[in-house]
């Protein structure tokens, strides 16, 4: 089992190019089943996810290849099969986004309960919901979910909550359906944006991504395009904090600094040193102090850089609370700061934080994704060396994290 071994005390310093975003890419990899032909996508990154959503489409019929480090090349010409086998949907919770062009496309899916993180409940019910408005039937037997349409027509979707992966399927089935359809209660992240700017290319008419409401008026048939990734503001927000919780002075490029205006703002409240460029943000971090958090859909403070902004609050002056609304057992890494020296109680979706002056170095376990970066930002910081396990979890969605943070002078390295 890969671990990291990381040497703590040690300040970041540089400048670090952040990659196209995971949350981006995976559907736009799915939307390119909607058409037939050749799409090629820029600034994709290397990580554990893309490549399970290429083994799946590949399994469709997909014939996929790269370019460079960043592109993707993918010919749909030969994608016959809407079913995505099981063993494939558990090891990846974004294998639910073939939904809706397989839908679209062959107006008929099958496919399993999709896996992912442990991080709590996610159900897909209101992906069904949003299919079944636009004509899609929905059959749940034995473990599989089963839809079909003999026409797909435009309707009224209402999501009761702003999910994303029900937002994007649902445009993505509606961009091939007869009429117009409306999609209420939208998620509005800065990655529904960027399928509807993809979506459009291929020559789907979406309107009003990135509000509450957006328009769809169904064409008869996309084509193949070409599109470059938004930068992945949840790295982003990793570096920028890895930067802050080290005392250093970061560079972070390649970035929209209005995807990150949640974060920055609530870290120049604890007193850290943001300063944004056109396509850039520098942190220049000092003492910093407790802080108040609620995780929100967009344009909320993520829920995905929770954890790594938890690790960093373990060493403020006096006391944070964070409260957790998207996820509800998302707090699996307190236990693990705990045994860096971490003083945190939680309390339901709450986390209360004591700061403490240091925290020292221990073996401590990933359980998630993002959990892995906040484990990752406390060893940096803390005195001593730690051991992190199971940094496949990791590798779900950061590219060669070690290398990136030695780069900066980071003490880590990854041992087999």
């Amino acid at each position: 089992m890969e671990q990291f071994i990381v040497k703590g005390e040690v300040q970041l310093n540089g400048n670090v190019k952040i990659n196209g975003a995971k949350n981006a890419t995976l559907p736009l990899m799915a939307a390119t089943l909607l058409s037939s032909g050749i799409s090629v996508l820029h600034g994709v990154p290397n990580l554990r996810d893309i490549v399970m959503m290429q083994d799946i489409m590949t399994l469709l019929g997909a014939k996929i290849s790269h370019e460079g480090n960043d592109t993707l090349v993918i010919d749909t010409t030969g994608v016959s099969k809407a079913e995505i086998p099981e063993h494939l949907m558990r090891e990846m919770r974004a294998s639910v986004f073939l939904m809706g062009p397989l839908l679209g496309r062959f107006r008929k899916v099958r496919l399993s309960y999709p896996g992912g993180c442990a991080i709590g409940p996610r159900p897909i019910d209101l992906h069904i919901k949003a299919l079944e408005r636009i004509g899609a039937l929905v059959c749940d037997k034995f473990g599989y979910i089963q839809a079909e349409a003999t026409e797909l027509t435009g309707g009224e979707i209402y999501l009761d909550f702003p999910s994303v992966g029900a937002t994007e399927n649902a445009m993505m089935a509606a961009a091939v359906a007869e009429g117009v359809t409306i999609i209420r209660n939208a998620a509005r992240e800065p990655e529904v944006l960027d399928l509807e700017c993809f979506l459009n290319k291929m020559g789907a008419k979406i309107l009003g991504a990135g509000s509450d409401t957006i328009r769809v008026t169904g064409v008869k048939r996309l084509n193949p395009a070409e599109h470059t990734v938004i930068p992945d503001r949840i790295e982003a927000g990793t570096f920028i904090l890895a930067g802050a919780i080290t005392g250093g002075d970061v560079i972070v490029e390649n970035v929209i600094p209005e995807h990150l205006s949640a974060v920055t703002d609530k870290l120049r409240e604890v007193g850290v040193k943001i300063i944004n460029g056109v396509n850039s943000i520098r942190v220049r971090a000092g003492g910093f102090r407790g802080v108040d958090i609620k995780t929100l859909p967009y344009p909320g403070f993520p829920t995905d850089l929770q954890a790594p902004l938890l690790a960093m609050l373990t060493l403020a002056k006096g006391t944070s609370i964070i409260t957790e609304t998207i996820f509800e057992n998302r707090f699996k890494h307190v236990d693990e700061l705990s045994r860096m020296g971490a003083k945190i109680k939680v309390e339901g979706r709450t986390a209360i934080i004591r700061g403490v002056s240091k925290l020292t170095g221990a073996t401590v376990a990933v359980h998630d994704l993002r959990a892995g970066a906040a484990m990752v930002l406390a060893a940096l910081a803390a005195e001593g060396t730690s051991e992190i396990e199971n940094v496949f979890h990791i590798d779900r969605g950061y590219e060669s994290l070690e290398t990136r943070l030695q780069s900066l002078g980071g003490d880590i390295v990854r041992v087999y």
